[in-house]
């Protein structure tokens, strides 16, 4: 019976994520830190609805909730959910906080990198936590010990995605990414090769989405192993091309 998924190939680890792929279209809706810097009158409301408890260095005024719709015609008409119901009219000069300039919000990554630009500067991204300076150096002392699935399910991916924002920690960040992911590995492979028919869940609880792909790699080349050797596996016959060879071969001694 046909498979009807044939997984594809992540493309994270790459330049651009690969949108084939189920395990990058996850990814790609992470959520990452930025900082706007410059005014973004039109899309306040859109952003607003996608950070939803984001700090922001210019909060609303307490008592006033903002209806979803926003009218600017000359002066700004905000309905505002206040004890008398009334309506309020703003000055014609918006409040900081509607243009989010200098706001702190988390953004979809694939929304962050669209919007990234050097040299308009609409906004700033801040580096996750996992991927900052103190967690770089719990990973150089030991990565076996952190939980990256909690911290992050993508963290190699996420990681290595971050590298497309121009930071001074770039070559840090790689850096740790790399030397991370080689602590890791024997451990994930000798765990792999030593749980047969075993409950792994305890095992793979504690990995990212990549490292959970090598563990299962690692448990079917076991289970394939262990049938081999009780003769289980698929019987060996040899091959049409040695076939052909061979009626052709009597063939010409017939001959």
């Amino acid at each position: 019976m046909s498979e009807a998924y044939f997984r594809v190939e992540s493309g994270a680890l790459g330049p651009e994520e690969n949108f084939l792929s189920l395990d990058d279209i996850l990814m790609s809706h992470e959520k990452l830190p930025v900082r706007t810097e410059t005014a973004l009158p039109r899309l306040a409301p859109f952003f607003l609805e996608r950070s939803a408890g984001a700090e922001t260095d210019n909060a609303v005024p307490q008592g006033l909730a903002l209806l979803p719709r926003l009218e600017c015609s000359g002066v700004i008409r905000l309905t505002a959910a206040l004890t008398s119901q009334a309506q309020v009219i703003v000055t014609p000069q918006p409040p900081m906080w509607l243009g989010l300039q200098g706001s702190k919000l988390e953004l979809p990554l694939w929304l962050a990198k669209g919007l990234f630009d050097n040299k308009r500067r609409i906004l700033s991204v801040e580096l996750p936590k996992i991927y900052q300076e103190g967690w770089r150096t719990v990973f150089s002392a030991d990565a076996n010990v952190v939980d990256l699935h909690k911290m992050g399910p993508h963290f190699y991916g996420f990681g290595s995605q971050l590298l497309h924002f121009d930071s001074p920690e770039n070559a840090d960040i790689s850096q740790s990414l790399l030397q991370t992911f080689i602590g890791r590995f024997r451990r994930i492979m000798d765990s792999s090769q030593n749980a047969y028919n075993e409950d792994t869940s305890v095992l793979v609880g504690r990995l990212d989405e990549m490292e959970r792909g090598l563990f299962q790699t690692g448990q079917k080349g076991l289970n394939d192993f262990q049938c081999w050797e009780k003769g289980q596996a698929s019987q060996i016959t040899a091959s049409n091309l040695v076939q052909n060879y061979k009626k052709r071969k009597f063939t010409d001694m017939e001959d």
